[in-house]
């Protein structure tokens, strides 16, 4: 059953994300804060990228208004060439918390966003459900109730939930930073193989320089105050990687090198 469902699924959407010059800022009580000055970069079709900067740098805020959910005050985000104006079925968006319903199970919770896709039967609903379960290796827990779960657990069913209905972008905020070490990396496994199965394209937002090169096709860095993309590293480590292995050590710590710099020089 899954083998034939993989095959239909698999002609999934993509999408080429561009953003071009965009400027935020915020208003606080002590004046105007601005989080992104000039910010561009082109993320193509199925690539995984991952964003990292220290607190305030905008790289959340960045996700924020590709997901729709905050508007640039100029620039654009544009996906396939159309610019981004409000949140779309287009984009799912994975937070730090799971934001799981406690009154649905597991496959409940993983339905709940098909009922947006009025061209599915509720029998195909199902299977789609029961797919991506299997995918994050959640299909024995289908009818468990969510309290019974542990945390990874639970992120396992909210990634499942986020895939299902089939986005052309997975945004994912943070989404293993509560999670205690050992849970983190036997999701770092698990995200690499989804993403191996379905080249989602997939922007993940990360304190974690080794979280963001065990996971990244693609590392771009952001310095603070305010946020701009400083530089971008390319990965290009053999999959599955592993967050202990010496070369990933040997990158991450370049980075981090190159954060440590940019943040110092923006304190001067």
């Amino acid at each position: 059953m899954h083998d034939k469902l993989d095959k239909e699924i698999n002609a999934f959407p993509t999408a080429k994300l561009s953003v071009e010059h965009v400027c935020k800022d915020f208003r606080t009580r002590n004046g105007t804060v601005r989080a992104l000055d000039d910010v561009s970069l082109t993320i193509n079709e199925g690539e995984f990228v991952c964003f990292v900067g220290p607190s305030g740098c905008g790289k959340s805020t960045l996700l924020n208004i590709i997901a729709g959910l905050e508007k640039p005050d100029s620039g654009l985000a544009l996906i396939d060439g159309v610019p981004i104006t409000g949140p779309g079925r287009d984009r799912m968006v994975m937070f730090q918390e799971h934001a799981l319903f406690p009154w649905l199970d597991v496959i409940g919770n993983v339905m709940f966003g098909l009922k947006q896709k009025p061209n599915l039967t509720d029998k195909e609903r199902l299977e789609v459900a029961k797919y991506y379960l299997f995918l994050v290796k959640m299909d024995r827990f289908a009818h468990s109730n969510i309290h019974e779960l542990s945390g990874g657990m639970r992120q396992r069913v909210a990634l499942a939930r986020s895939l299902a209905p089939n986005p052309k972008i997975l945004l994912m905020d943070e989404p293993f930073s509560a999670l205690d070490a050992m849970t983190r990396e036997r999701l770092y496994g698990d995200i690499q193989d989804v993403w191996e199965k379905r080249r989602k394209t997939i922007i993940f937002v990360t304190h974690n320089v080794r979280e963001a090169v065990c996971l990244g096709s693609r590392v771009i860095l952001f310095s603070p105050h305010p946020g701009r993309i400083r530089e971008q590293f390319p990965v290009s480590l053999t999959r599955p990687r592993n967050i202990n292995d010496h070369d990933l050590a040997d990158l991450s710590m370049q980075i981090t090198s190159a954060l440590k710099g940019y943040t110092a020089a923006e304190s001067d």
